[in-house]
């Protein structure tokens, strides 16, 4: 199948696929009886972040489709990957799992040149979670109402104009990149320490725009003091319907999310690796959960195991040209 495309599709195929899976892995199942104790899920990211927040909202409702507790812990390091990498040495049992990202699990391959891990050959992908999708922003300095507009008056300015990002490698910063590969527009990158510093410097005209979480940047475009440009996702966002996206615009392939999937350790058992996967899919297609993912700006996505490879290799190739056509380096 394609790349996802639209969230409540995906669930509902998901969904459909999960509850074929007992009468497929009953009998495995019933050999090992798994789970019979905690599953411990690796956040390889601090308390607090988009990662965090999300694993914390998804496994209680796993555990209880599961019927074993689900113990989160925080291992932070090395960008994701001191976390992912206990992960990946793990024994394959279904009893350790990784919560990565598109930094720990796809940017760091291209990024890092010594990754201590093979995303592919060390880890199982279980299913892409949740995305945590962006708007193109600028400040009200800018006189642009479209992403058209805006190029054309990045290329209007003596020396072009910059755009701001959480960090080298976040995905503000390669969505920046990615449109600058895909425009030509002489944009200069600007890292900052965080996304708030991003913002105070947005708004009084230090920097010309940036791209960041919906949920963030949002009360300040229902308050004027940025203009949403551009949804950098592939569609439109329910929290933004009237927003274009890039592809929309005329600047396409176009779609920069900051995704989350589960992990585990490579050689997974079939049985266990399905039993993963449907408890994930009830959780996500849960009616309580979904409105919570929301206000974290976050979309539920869903994708079974043999998709989520493939389109896991895709993401890499991307973010390994993007990395290599803008020369970025870790901080």
């Amino acid at each position: 199948m394609t790349a996802f495309r639209t969230p409540s599709r995906r669930l509902l195929l998901s969904g459909a696929a999960a509850l074929a899976l007992p009468a497929l892995s009953r009998g495995a199942l019933a050999q090992g009886a798994w789970p019979d104790r905690p599953i411990r899920v690796v956040v390889p990211f601090g308390a607090g972040t988009s990662t965090d927040i999300m694993t914390r909202l998804v496994t209680p409702r796993m555990s209880q489709e599961l019927g074993q507790p689900m113990v989160v812990e925080n291992r932070v390091g090395a960008g994701g990957i001191v976390g992912s990498e206990a992960v990946a040495k793990s024994p394959p049992d279904g009893y350790t799992l990784c919560m990565g990202s598109i930094a720990s699990h796809s940017v760091n391959v291209s990024l890092m040149p010594r990754l201590p891990y093979d995303v592919l050959r060390d880890f199982t992908p279980v299913s892409l979670v949740t995305n945590a999708p962006n708007l193109l922003v600028v400040g009200p300095h800018v006189p642009a109402t479209t992403l058209q507009e805006f190029l054309a008056w990045v290329r209007a300015q003596r020396g072009g104009a910059s755009y701001a990002s959480a960090g080298n490698g976040t995905s503000s910063h390669l969505a920046g990149e990615l449109l600058k590969l895909k425009t030509g527009a002489p944009l200069e990158h600007v890292p900052y320490r965080s996304g708030a510093q991003v913002l105070t410097d947005i708004i009084p005209g230090q920097v010309a725009m940036t791209v960041y979480q919906v949920t963030a940047v949002l009360p300040f475009v229902r308050d004027g003091k940025l203009r949403a440009l551009a949804t950098t996702s592939a569609r439109r966002l329910s929290w933004t319907p009237d927003v274009p996206t890039v592809e929309e615009q005329g600047v396409r392939p176009f779609d920069v999310a900051a995704w989350h999937g589960l992990f585990a350790p490579a050689r997974l058992p079939a049985p266990v690796l399905e039993r993963i996967f449907q408890a994930l899919t009830v959780a996500l297609n849960d009616a309580e959960l979904r409105p919570k993912l929301a206000e974290q700006g976050l979309e539920p996505v869903g994708m079974a195991p043999a998709e989520f490879r493939p389109w896991l290799e895709g993401d890499i190739a991307k973010w390994r040209e993007v990395v290599r056509a803008g020369n970025i380096k870790p901080d």
